[in-house]
Order: C-alpha cells, then sequence, then structure tokens
C-alpha cells in the first residue's frame, strides 16, 4: 500500500470556515499518514492555521502537520511560536523559509532573524529540546541512584524540496545543495513542490541521493481541475504549463470533464513517480476532498465508493 497525505489551507472567509471541518472529515476518513495546514507569509493565517491543526487533532485520528515560515520573524517570534503549537500537541512540522512579505509601498519587508529554512529546522528541534529536557530514571536496586534516561519525546520536520529548481536558485545544483543542508540541521522529510513530468521528480531524488542526501522525499501532486487554475499555479511556481494537459482541460466542454481531465493526469503522474520509487504520495486539495479522493480511488488506495464528482468541485478562475 502506498502512503499518502494531504494538504490544506486555513479557511479565507466565514464560508470557508464552514466547510473545512467536513472536508477534513472527509480527508482524514481515507486514511492519510498526516494532513498539513499551511501558514501566511509573516504568520497572516496563525490564529486560523492553528484552528484547523487543532480540528485534525482533536476530531480525527490523522496527525496534524503544521507548516512555518521564517521570513519576517526574529527568533524570540518565531520561538514563541513554535512553543504555541508543541503546546496545542502539534508535533511535525514543515518548515519553510516562505516568501518575502512586502511593505504597503510594494517594497520586500525585512527577512527577519532566520535565514533559511535549514535555521527554521534547528530552531524547531532547539525549542522542544528545551521544553521536553532529559529526565532522570531510576537504577534498579539502587534507590538513591538515577540515570539520564535519552529517549524524549521528538518532533518530525519536513523541509520542501525543488525538482524544477526554486525560482531564486543562482546555479545548477543549488537546490540539492539546500536539501542536503536542511538535512544536516535536522530534517527528517522532504515534500516537493508541484511538479508535471514524472521525470523531473526522478531525477531531482536521483541527484539528491547522489549528493548525500537520505531523508524520504515525497512527490507533491495536485489534480488540476481547469485550466485558470493550471496558468495560475505555473505562474506562482515560475513554471511553464504542461501543453497536453492545459489543452484537455481547455477542449473539455463541462466541469465534469475538466475533472474527469485532471483526475487522470494526476493519477498517471502518481503511477509514474511511485513505479519510480516514490516513498508515497502529498496530495494538494486546494481544500476540497473530491478530486484527491478519487484519484486515490482510481489507484486502488481508498475504496471505489469515494465521490467522483460533485457541485463543489466547481472551480472558479
Amino acid at each position: 500500500m502506498i502512503p499518502f497525505s494531504f494538504e490544506v489551507y486555513p479557511p479565507r472567509s466565514a464560508a470557508a470556515a464552514a466547510e473545512l471541518p467536513a472536508t477534513i472529515d472527509a480527508l482524514a476518513a481515507a486514511g492519510p499518514e498526516f494532513i498539513s495546514v499551511t501558514f501566511g507569509a509573516g504568520g497572516s493565517s496563525r490564529d486560523s492555521s492553528l484552528e484547523a491543526l487543532r480540528y485534525v487533532r482533536e476530531n480525527t485520528a490523522v496527525k496534524p502537520m503544521a507548516h512555518l515560515t521564517c521570513v519576517g520573524s526574529s527568533h524570540a517570534e518565531a520561538g514563541l511560536l513554535i512553543r504555541r503549537f508543541l503546546d496545542a500537541g502539534i508535533t511535525s512540522f514543515l518548515a519553510l523559509r516562505g516568501d518575502l512579505p512586502h511593505d504597503v509601498d510594494g517594497a520586500a519587508a525585512p527577512l527577519g532573524d532566520l535565514g533559511s529554512a535549514g535555521e527554521l529546522v534547528q530552531l524547531i528541534h532547539r525549542v522542544q529540546a528545551e521544553r521536553v529536557p532529559y529526565t532522570e530514571v531510576q537504577l534498579p536496586g539502587l534507590p538513591h541512584a538515577a540515570q539520564v534516561d535519552r529517549h524524549r519525546a521528538k518532533v518530525t520536520v519536513a523541509v520542501a524540496a525543488f525538482p524544477n529548481g526554486h525560482p531564486r536558485s543562482r546555479f545548477d545544483g543549488q537546490d540539492v545543495d539546500a536539501l542536503l543542508a536542511k538535512q544536516a540541521a535536522g530534517a527528517t522529510l522532504a515534500i516537493t513542490q508541484l511538479f508535471f513530468e514524472a521525470e523531473h521528480y526522478l531525477a531531482f531524488v536521483d541527484r539528491a541521493r547522489a549528493a548525500g542526501v537520505t531523508i524520504p522525499i515525497l512527490p507533491g501532486v495536485m489534480p488540476v481541475t481547469s485550466a485558470s487554475r493550471l496558468r495560475r499555479i505555473a505562474e506562482l511556481a515560475e513554471l511553464t504549463p504542461p501543453p497536453r494537459l492545459l489543452a484537455a482541460l481547455e477542449a473539455a466542454d463541462t466541469d465534469e470533464q475538466r475533472f474527469a481531465v485532471g483526475v487522470e493526469n494526476a493519477v498517471a503522474l502518481v503511477s509514474a513517480v511511485t513505479a519510480g520509487g516514490a516513498p508515497g504520495i502529498h496530495l494538494y486539495t486546494f481544500n476540497r476532498h473530491e478530486a484527491v479522493l478519487t484519484v486515490l480511488a482510481e489507484l486502488g488506495l481508498v475504496p471505489a465508493s469515494a465521490p467522483k464528482y460533485g457541485t463543489r468541485n466547481k472551480e472558479s478562475a
């Protein structure tokens, strides 16, 4: 069985907030390894992110994973935020550098004390170590003697990987070097940003392994069910939309046909990367459960009775 996980984002309106619990419930019922919740630039969605994470933790059997970004934060501010998540029972994180926020004049705001995701990884581990110090264990038969128990609760810290290169990469291989540095800082898992061709992921993994990266690298996949969304996510990732997928979505006459095109493409992509050795799959849901659950059903990973199409899937530009 191929492990899978999901990503959702905090609701941006009252209507979205009312719908998100049902979406999380449907995703959790599929049995994912974890559900991650994104975090707005500069902490803009801090409270709503924590609320969604708490819902996952308190109302499902699935592990929640909190996204954290380091831009614009001091060490003290980031440490307090990490402690807040840990105090809420969140022990899995996706540590990201994040995009630089902009001030009212459009200029880039200060980066903050943490200059890289690797530094954020180290800070997460340090805050957890301070919260859960080593304890003493009584030695058997020696009532006044004890030893340090070196087994204590740890955190899972994932990081981002970029099969097609980060938009700010300055040279070939920088993304592999960055991932290697994140691993050295204590990262235990990598999740890729979107890619459109299986070979992009597989070639990146080969380069990373040759460089010494040993942590699992999960491919991130999104079933894209509209041409407008495909253009938008490609623009955000600074990638070229795949011509065949774009043409197929534009040629489809109905939402249901576009839904089928997006699912078929995602199924083919997941099949190719898992056949090539991917250790699992991370599905970007766009806060909709129908498409990702249909992909999993087509792959035989969830019952075929999973919803295949519904009015909630209709997407706007």
